[in-house]
């Protein structure tokens, strides 16, 4: 990932005394917002075909809700992207098809490039109740195909400032673990009652959305609740308050020039690039089927 120079960076402004700053550059609208659609715990809030089109690299958001341990996810196969997987209230125990076993734990990450292809399952783990979020990622053609890896943060790995947790890229004086192959900065930020935050992207980004998970949020004049919220192409701020306490991912990014091709596990800049990502999970499923 390029590394924003100082003036770049992801800069905010924090208020806890429920104002914000007194100078703040102008807003941006709200151009979609969506509560998504739930298939039992799993609420589906962006995909590769609608949402993520216009979103890129952020092209698919899933939230996890589930009581007792939820659901576990068995081996199956990606090609062309990378995920990013935020367990809120559980750890996680993570197989790759190159035999790699590890475990993370809740507030921790787990970061997945499938590159050229991987098969992967998770389970969860320590947990009385399953709240997740899994966010992928379209790779840029020189990485689409590139050798797939893990790696997974610990909680004390992730940098915490403030009401601020980042998940991806640099924020202020913070920069992720994680490498990735395109600018965006991903955070989670929690707020109490009454309190403002005011987020700038970086002059390079010029997508942006974000989702309240819990609570009350109060964007640019509408109130969101469990829903996610696009906002208009440019480099405007954007300005939250919490009209109840509340909890919400913010994302910015460069938005990626490349078409998307989609196949049913798979997401790739051309068919030709698809053809061969589905060809190569192909080879690797048959491989497991073998052993």
């Amino acid at each position: 990932m390029t590394t924003p120079s100082s003036s770049d960076e992801c800069p905010s402004v924090y208020s806890a005394t429920r104002g914000m700053s007194a100078i703040t550059p102008p807003a941006r609208r709200i151009v979609a917002r969506t509560s998504g659609q739930r298939h039992g715990p799993i609420t589906r809030l962006m995909s590769p075909g609608d949402l993520g089109q216009m979103l890129k690299p952020f092209i698919f958001l899933d939230y996890v809700d589930a009581e007792g341990s939820g659901p576990g996810f068995g081996f199956h196969p990606h090609s062309g992207i990378a995920t990013l997987t935020l367990p809120l209230t559980f750890d996680i125990e993570h197989t790759t098809s190159t035999g790699q076993v590890d475990q993370v734990a809740q507030g921790g990450i787990e970061w997945v490039v499938s590159g050229s292809g991987i098969w992967h399952k998770a389970q969860p783990i320590n947990g009385t109740r399953m709240q997740a979020f899994q966010t992928w990622f379209a790779l840029p053609p020189s990485h689409e195909l590139a050798q797939p890896s893990a790696m997974f943060l610990q909680p004390k790995e992730v940098p915490r400032a403030g009401p601020v947790t980042l998940l991806l890229g640099t924020f202020e004086d913070m920069s992720s673990k994680i490498d990735a192959p395109f600018d965006a900065c991903y955070l989670w930020v929690q707020l109490q009652a009454g309190e403002s935050w005011t987020y700038q992207p970086s002059s390079q980004h010029d997508i942006a959305w974000t989702f309240a998970q819990t609570g009350k949020l109060s964007v640019h004049g509408e109130v969101l609740s469990r829903e996610l919220a696009v906002f208009e192409e440019g480099q405007g701020s954007l300005h939250f308050k919490a009209s109840q306490s509340c909890a919400f991912l913010v994302a910015s990014a460069a938005k990626l020039p490349q078409k998307l091709s989609l196949g049913n596990y798979s997401v790739h800049s051309s068919p030709e690039a698809l053809a061969a990502g589905e060809q190569r999970i192909k080879e690797i499923g048959g491989l497991l089927r073998e052993k």
